[in-house]
């Protein structure tokens, strides 16, 4: 069994950083024949972004610009020079952010993730990620079969259903939240169902404490994690090293001081900014409000990438809650459609090992009936359910925030 997907992943960092810098000016060009870009690069030569230090001086690009940008200027905000039609699959996200799949064989990325974490092929994955609109399911899904894998388009729930599936073709892989796989696992325990053949997990779009590895460990099943967006497909992923993510081949990742596009000392905690070298669909200096810092040297499994500590919280309010991003502009959407609202804020913690969130919502007018009203609202705009919490006016900080990760 060969340690690593290819030869890529075990080059000389020296080596890679040449290889993308002598390809980046070709797909800056390729990304101004797109309107947004010609506009936001306006009077930049691409042959002279050859380096770390001249793409830094480029302007970011903030994922929670792209609602709005993507609303102004339907489908992409301007940033895809090439017709909708020329993509496979079109997707939408909550903001809403529309993304297109590629026609390339791994769109997204994901195999590398796959193989560190031990899938090979001729594996049969369970893939529990949602296949509806939005572009999970498709991820984990074209990125099993780029490796040789055969995959169970599962998707999340029905769980009497999987049990069968996970029964006759005997899935050795799952993919999907820690959370669902939580679930399943319980559900088949106390049912008296077989699920014994999974036996490696990667999982994503969910938070995954120590206290639910060791459990999922405990359970037999070698459970990785791996670090992506709808934009960009998998970005870092975890190794047998267990030590931090390594970024994935083919993707320039910086770290910047949160708020602006300058990088941060070595060793920092700062805001991951990615660009992919995709001419088609590029991404220039895309700023993704997640947190990060920087390992220093090499992985032990051999791996020469550049490391990071995994996801360490959110630039800016934006949150993910059960594998879907969160945004302030979506409680915003909320108190507009209720006018006897005040202050609102979104808390997000985890209850037993599960994401929950609660709405608190200012009012003087609080009853059982507006609490339903609200939290059919919440359902609607962010497509998650959560409680909600009425309290007296001023009872909220008047700090700005709207969102509160407690995990």
């Amino acid at each position: 069994m060969t340690a690593h997907y290819d030869a890529l992943e075990t080059r000389e960092q020296a080596a890679r950083e040449a290889d993308l810098f002598s390809r980046l000016p070709g797909v800056l060009r390729s990304a101004m024949t797109a309107p947004a870009y010609a506009d936001r690069l306006k009077g930049v030569d691409p042959a002279a972004v050859n380096s770390r230090a001249a793409l830094a001086g480029l302007p970011v690009l903030r994922k929670s610009e792209l609602p709005a940008l993507h609303k102004a200027s339907t489908p992409f905000g301007g940033f895809v020079a090439a017709p909708p039609g020329s993509f496979a699959r079109l997707f939408t996200s909550p903001g809403p952010i529309f993304e297109p799949e590629g026609r390339q064989a791994d769109p997204w990325r994901g195999a590398r993730a796959l193989f560190a974490a031990g899938f090979r092929p001729d594996d049969i994955v369970l893939n529990t990620f949602s296949y509806h609109l939005t572009p999970g399911g498709f991820i984990f899904d074209a990125s099993a079969r780029a490796l040789g894998c055969a995959v169970i388009p599962a998707g999340p729930g029905n769980t009497e259903q999987q049990f069968e599936l996970i029964e006759a073709y005997r899935p050795v892989g799952y993919s999907g939240t820690p959370d669902f796989l939580k679930i399943l696992l319980d559900a088949a325990a106390s049912s008296g169902r077989d699920v014994s053949s999974i036996k490696r997990a990667l999982v994503s779009g969910a938070a995954f404490p120590p206290s639910l590895q060791a459990e999922i460990k405990a359970r037999g099943i070698d459970a990785y994690q791996a670090f992506g967006t709808a934009d960009l497909g998998l970005i870092a992923f975890e190794t047998a090293a267990r030590e931090g993510m390594v970024v994935n081949e083919d993707l320039i990742m910086e770290i910047v001081k949160p708020g602006t596009g300058d990088p941060v000392a070595p060793g920092d905690v700062g805001e991951i900014v990615v660009t992919s070298l995709d001419p088609h669909h590029p991404w220039i200096r895309l700023a993704l409000g997640d947190l990060t810092a920087a390992l220093p040297g090499t992985s032990p499994c051999g791996r020469t990438n550049m490391r990071i500590k995994s996801w360490m919280g959110r630039a800016d309010q934006t949150t993910k809650v059960k594998g879907m991003f969160v945004r302030p502009e979506q409680v915003a959407e909320i108190g507009k459609r209720h006018s006897a609202l005040g202050r609102l804020r979104l808390v997000v913690t985890r209850q037993g090992e599960a994401d929950a969130m609660t709405l608190k919502a200012e009012t003087a007018t609080a009853n059982d009936a507006l609490r339903e009203e609200i939290a059919g609202t919440l359902r609607a705009v962010t497509k998650l359910g959560g409680d909600v919490e009425l309290v007296s006016p001023g009872m909220l900080p008047n700090d700005g925030k709207v969102i509160a990760d407690e995990r």
